[in-house]
């Protein structure tokens, strides 16, 4: 079958009619660009329209088919036959077509209600929102391929007025997402890169004590609220004796900093320095990042704490009695809500405030953000 041969077989056809192509088309209630790809070859008219075509240009189906004019024409029972085959192809095409159009329109409603309920639970994560992107986009495809069985598709695309407007909204409402991801992208890109150059420093070395702690020396190791540290003390005396010294410094994107610190004491230091503490006082803590109390078997001397920064505090052994002087401190410093370093590796868990949970995805940080979003 020779494609190209029978659409200019149909347009001189047409041309012999002194017809256009609009006004055929309005003839068999098709779109114009139909009847352009027919003449061109690039589609064949439906098998449910070649007898009415045939009837309408006064020749046969043969002749339509084959791209040329015979000397004799069909019988009347071929006719028929193929007039009985439109029929037929016809009916069973617009079953199909009903039941496509059924299943469209329920994926348009399923694709709809899917991207309602993600907008109305939504939470400020780049991974929800790709999600409801996703969402969009596929709504997007449904509604395409729904206006397009349903035969609004052909309607909407000849009213050039129309398509403007659409491509307008389509090109504003992509613009708005695609900004979105591009910057929430950018953002992610900067924290990766960040994190990769960045290393953790950890420091042991007690001599170098007031570098770290009080920053004294280098501003570099200056804490996120370092008024907090004073619960360390000022500097290392001669009536301490430092059983354990560890700082760990990170900043992959904002600065991080765990420290602790065990010091036994002389009688008379010890006595000092509890009385120190003592007037430092104890701050709320109980509820931030999940902490319940105490670490398990300490008694609290000092705290410092804060719901964005952490916990700075002090303390010894419970039921310390009889020549025990050993001070414990600890500080956990940093900021939005979460800790990038892994808290167990860089502070002994006898150490931490029971039920302390500042992991990237904690409890704490999300309330926090919910009650963000709610103001």
């Amino acid at each position: 079958m020779d494609q190209a041969k029978i659409g200019e077989f149909l347009k001189e056809l047409r041309n012999e009619k002194k017809m256009t192509q609009e006004q055929l088309a309005q003839h068999f209630n098709v779109s114009s660009r139909t009847v352009s790809r027919w003449e061109t070859g690039r589609n064949l008219p439906d098998v449910s329209l070649l007898v009415e075509i045939a009837d309408f240009y006064d020749v046969d189906v043969r002749e339509l088919i084959e791209g040329e004019r015979k000397s004799e024409m069909m019988d009347k029972d071929v006719k028929e036959t193929a007039g009985e085959m439109a029929v037929y192809a016809s009916t069973e095409k617009k079953e199909l077509l009903s039941f496509i159009q059924l299943i469209s329109l329920l994926g348009l409603f399923v694709t709809a209600a899917a991207l309602v309920l993600q907008l109305v639970t939504y939470e400020s994560d780049l991974w929800r929102f790709g999600a409801a992107g996703a969402t969009f986009v596929g709504l997007v495809i449904m509604a395409v391929i729904s206006l397009y069985v349903t035969g609004l598709l052909s309607r909407i695309v000849e009213n050039k007025a129309f398509m403007k407007a659409i491509k307008v909204v389509a090109f504003v409402v992509a613009a708005i997402p695609t900004c979105y991801f591009m910057f929430f992208a950018g953002v992610t890109m900067l924290a990766f890169l960040s994190s990769v150059i960045a290393r953790v420093e950890v420091h042991k070395d007690v001599s170098e004590y007031n570098q770290y702690i009080h920053n004294s020396t280098d501003n570099k190791y200056r804490t996120c609220d370092g008024e907090r540290f004073e619960v360390f003390p000022e500097r290392i005396t001669d009536g301490m004796e430092v059983k354990e010294f560890q700082y760990t410094y990170y900043n992959p994107w904002d600065e991080q900093h765990v420290a602790y610190m065990t010091v036994a004491y002389s009688d008379e230091a010890y006595e000092a320095e509890k009385k120190r503490l003592q007037n430092i006082g104890q701050d709320e803590y109980v509820g931030f990042y999940s902490v319940e109390g105490e670490p398990l078997g300490y008694d609290l001397l000092a705290m410092r704490s804060d719901d964005y920064y952490g916990f700075v505090y002090a303390m010894i052994p419970e039921d310390a009695v009889g020549n025990s002087t050993e001070i414990t401190y600890v500080g956990i410093d940093f900021c939005n809500y979460f800790l990038d370093l892994n808290i167990h590796r860089y502070l002994p868990d006898k150490y931490l405030l029971e039920g302390f949970n500042a992991s990237s995805r904690n409890p704490y940080k999300r309330m926090k953000e919910k009650e963000m979003d709610q103001k």
